[in-house]
């Protein structure tokens, strides 16, 4: 062959690679206002900034298959995102159902690879069908298949991870959603463990896809996902805005951004917003908001464990986590999905240098028979656990009530750095009420009696006294907050290994 022809057959299986499923099944994406697997990347990274590997790979273990299977399904390479170096998985649901086989495997394992050793995050679209037939069937398409990258599941958190579940979501790109520090899923979109044709033939009656893996399910039961979008544009823009507030690796501090003019006002509304009698609640949102640099509160999972508020802000210009009692679920007492919650984040924050933001307004933890069934005691020491083993700085505000484990699980007692109350903190070891309640049981007590008890109870739970012995180290009025945290960050700033944490947490479980 001359040149010229070796240089047209390039050409050709080129754009044969990139002609995906082609356009026929390219179209009837297009008519369903679904973008396929390289829209969805040019419309992630920065314009001409693609280099794409594996290109030309096809599948290798069903020879007929081979002129089938333009880049084997799965779209991988390296771009900008931001002007900041990322590596991008995107199924090609087009070919094969983006289903997983031999060669597709290893192009992930190599842009993995590459990502993590160069220290540059990792974005994954999912869409796949799963585990590819029948490559995968028999001992040997096993052996083949599954035996590619010993480490494929490994989180170690050295880079940061995002995930889009923007379609059918079975096997591997359910498991990289699991494992991603983000995810933002799809509403229509499904994740799951197998398909709910297979899961309707497993347990001998028919599954709903939605009642499956729908997005109400990961977004408010199970937690799987962090938030979810409306459109396949709109949950790229919530990856491209959570890569915003993180390093590129986990031995880099977040990128610094510019204060919004105003962002000192909103710290002199706090108490337009607490309200003046402890027993009704509010938004603790509304809170974070007036403390954290203008529009840069970006929530994690508002629709799960709604006891705790967690989220990525901007406080004078950096990137800091915030972990917050929520009144407005359960009055603010911890539960099960709020313990899982808080200690994710932790963890995350921890990973990727982050200081972490405490704001207190709860009354311990939700107690009962489905609590302990759910394995709360473990989930509360996990918490705690996640908590005393971060090693930035953690910083903590007491605004109303703090009581028992839970004063600890929010950085009372030494757990946070610096602790500061508000005038309006009240903590004790449990409501005064509840405390009578229990010394007196099963005793005929008075009415009068029980209001001596109480009276007694009371006694020394405020702000005030936690500040006489130093358990707090400043009472501080709600206005003040703001630069009270901002003038801490720059105390407790990590200078002598240049704001980089321990990252003592870096391969804790991403779900437990």
């Amino acid at each position: 062959m001359s040149f010229d022809d070796e240089l047209d057959e390039l050409k050709a299986r080129e754009e044969k690679a990139r002609a995906m499923g082609g356009p026929d099944r390219l179209a009837r994406r297009d008519a369903q206002g679904v973008l396929n697997a390289r829209s969805r990347i040019d419309a992630l990274i920065d314009p001409g900034s693609w280099v794409e590997t594996g290109l030309l790979a096809v599948s290798s273990i069903v020879p007929e298959d081979r002129d089938r299977t333009p880049a084997d399904g799965k779209v991988a390479g390296f771009a900008k995102l931001d002007g900041r170096m990322v590596g991008v998985v995107s199924n090609d649901f087009t070919t094969k159902g983006a289903s997983s086989s031999a060669t597709n495997m290893k192009k992930i394992g190599h842009v993995k690879r590459v990502a993590t050793e160069r220290g540059f995050p990792l974005v994954f679209f999912g869409e796949s069908s799963g585990a590819r037939m029948p490559d995968n069937m028999g001992a040997k398409g096993m052996g083949t298949n599954l035996g590619n990258d010993p480490q494929q599941y490994i989180r170690t958190r050295r880079t940061p991870w995002a995930a889009a579940v923007l379609g059918q979501c079975y096997g591997s790109s359910a498991w990289y959603t699991c494992l991603a520090d983000f995810a933002v899923m799809r509403k229509g979109a499904i994740m799951a463990v197998a398909s709910p044709g297979l899961a309707s033939f497993a347990i001998g009656q028919k599954v709903e896809a939605e009642d499956l893996g729908g997005w109400k399910l990961h977004s408010e039961v199970s937690g799987l996902v962090d938030r979810v979008a409306e459109s396949d544009e709109e949950a790229l823009d919530e990856i491209k805005r959570f890569m915003s507030y993180m390093p590129s690796h986990c031995n880099e501090v977040p990128p610094r951004a510019p204060v919004p003019a105003g962002s000192d006002d909103g710290a002199k509304r706090i108490l337009d917003i607490l309200p003046e009698s402890r027993k009704r609640g509010y938004d603790v949102r509304k809170i974070i908001q007036c403390l954290a640099d203008t529009d840069s509160f970006f929530e994690f999972k508002p629709r799960f464990g709604r006891t705790a508020v967690t989220g990525l802000a901007r406080l004078g210009g950096r990137s800091v986590g915030f972990i917050a009692s929520n009144p407005m679920g359960k009055a603010g007492a911890l539960d099960v999905a709020g313990c899982e919650k808080a200690t994710r984040f932790t963890v995350l924050c921890d990973s990727f240098n982050l200081p972490l933001i405490l704001l207190v307004d709860t009354p311990g933890f939700v107690i009962g028979i489905e609590g302990e069934k759910q394995k709360a005691p473990g989930k509360i020491m996990n918490f705690m656990q996640a908590l005393q083993m971060c090693t930035m700085p953690k910083l903590s505000v007491i605004m109303r009530k703090s009581y028992g484990q839970a004063y600890l699980n929010m950085g009372g007692g030494r757990n946070s750095d610096d602790v500061a109350a508000w005038p309006t903190a009240e903590v004790s070891f449990m409501d005064a009420h509840f405390a009578t309640e229990i010394v007196t049981w099963g005793q005929q007590v008075s009415e009068a009696d029980k209001q001596e008890i109480r009276d007694r109870m009371e006694k020394d739970s405020s702000a005030y006294g936690l500040a006489e012995i130093f358990a707090v180290q400043a009472v501080i009025s709600p206005a003040d907050t703001r630069r009270y945290l901002i003038q801490q960050l720059e105390i407790h700033e990590l200078r002598m290994s240049g704001g980089i944490g321990e990252h003592r947490m870096a391969g804790w479980p991403t779900t437990y």
